[in-house]
């Protein structure tokens, strides 16, 4: 495989939301993303946005009439302007879960799931991890790996 961009992961997940610079605020609040870039569009709206997570990762943030995409954004949607419908999971290592998850809950994050440590067996590993929800909709995993076997 020919290497990434510079400063770009193999992946990059990218969210829609009806008001993609309030959830960006948010996200950094609530998550402790970083900006590290917004592209205003024509009319003032968020064309793209870059937030950066630890060391190497990557969210775009962006609405649901970004320009590039359908007039209507019929493609584009939160969660919550689709219903509630979610067809992720967004996951996230940090370094201290529960640190995290009262920071998320905090800024109000709904905690789907308590942190809970799950034991994946002989050979695999021990992970402690919550879930959330954002004030778009999106879920969101976000996990400690506690032991490592195999």
């Amino acid at each position: 495989m020919k290497p990434t961009p510079p400063g770009w992961p193999r992946i990059s997940p990218s969210i829609y939301c009806s008001d993609p610079r309030a959830a960006i605020a948010w996200l950094c609040k609530a998550f402790g993303f970083k900006v590290r870039m917004i592209v205003d569009g024509p009319d003032g709206s968020v064309m793209h946005s870059e937030l950066e997570f630890g060391d190497d990762g990557v969210l775009m943030v962006s609405g649901s009439s970004a320009p590039g995409g359908p007039p209507d954004g019929a493609w584009r949607k939160s969660p919550s302007a689709a219903g509630g419908a979610n067809t992720q999971n967004l996951f996230c290592y940090v370094d201290d879960v529960e640190a995290h998850c009262t920071q998320a809950r905090a800024a109000g994050a709904v905690i789907l799931k308590e942190p809970t440590t799950v034991d994946y067996g002989e050979g695999h590993w021990v992970d402690r991890g919550y879930q959330a929800r954002d004030p778009e909709g999106h879920h969101w995993y976000f996990a400690e790996r506690i032991l490592t076997r195999g």
